[in-house]
């Protein structure tokens, strides 16, 4: 599947870099596939306002012509003016550099503490997910859960241009929508695709809930599925089940 996804606020005769995106397909072979680095790419570039089309790869039939594009790799990877480019992180810190203002948005965070909020969160998931001893799942829940806690700690807490120094009102707890203020950025980009992999399948396989009690995480989570730069770029609930139904383990003695 192909498709093309529209830029914002350019003026005619502005000069497009040619920018194609392959992520991976899902279970039909077209729809977007799960793979948070495939929805983090798509993120990235949907935010920056750059036009771009997308393309989703079906692994189990890789087409040709993608096999001589890029030999060996998997989705993501972009062609950027026909110069093909695989590594995520590289094309992150790429995409910062060349799509930099006025005419594009900047990504990167205010805040360095943003980029690693969350970071172990899914490293703990998959560990409590693919865990089949009954023993040790209370153990790996309990990390999973530290780890979520220091995670709503964070998105709790006031940023400091959410203080007002002049103000007699203490800011004690934070209303901002996203890890580093009221947009979203690159650290958005990378964690909460794999949030929402960690909600939708710790509930189907092992009945597990973020607790209501983390605020912060569920007001995240909440402004990320109000903005179409998420909604849109994420695949199915049903998707993501289908791509841990083989690797979430059952519970057995």
């Amino acid at each position: 599947m192909a498709l093309s996804v529209p830029v914002n606020g350019l003026k005619d005769g502005d000069k497009e870099p040619v920018i194609e995106l392959f992520v991976k397909a899902g279970s039909d072979g077209e729809s977007i596939g799960n793979c948070p680095f495939s929805q983090r790419l798509f993120m990235i570039l949907w935010l920056k306002g750059v036009v771009f089309s997308v393309t989703t790869v079906d692994l189990k039939r890789k087409p040709a012509d993608l096999q001589n594009l890029a030999p060996g790799t998997h989705p993501p990877f972009i062609t950027f003016n026909g110069e093909v480019r695989t590594d995520v992180n590289k094309i992150e810190e790429f995409l910062e550099d060349v799509l930099a203002p006025p005419k594009y948005l900047k990504l990167s965070p205010k805040h360095p503490e943003s980029n690693t909020a969350g970071m172990d969160i899914f490293a703990k998931f998959s560990a409590f997910i693919k865990n089949s001893r009954p023993e040790a799942n209370e153990a790996l829940e309990r990390g999973l859960l530290k780890t979520l806690q220091k995670l709503d700690e964070y998105l709790n807490s006031p940023l400091p241009d959410e203080i007002d120094e002049n103000s007699l009102d203490d800011v004690t707890v934070s209303t901002r929508k996203f890890l580093d203020g009221n947009e979203m950025t690159l650290a958005d980009c990378n964690l909460l695709p794999k949030l929402h992999i960690v909600k939708v399948v710790a509930k189907k396989y092992r009945n597990f809930e973020i607790p209501k009690e983390m605020t912060g995480i569920w007001r995240y989570l909440t402004n990320a599925y109000s903005r179409d730069e998420f909604t849109n770029t994420c695949p199915g609930d049903k998707e993501i089940e289908i791509a841990y139904s083989d690797v979430a383990k059952r519970l057995t003695k």
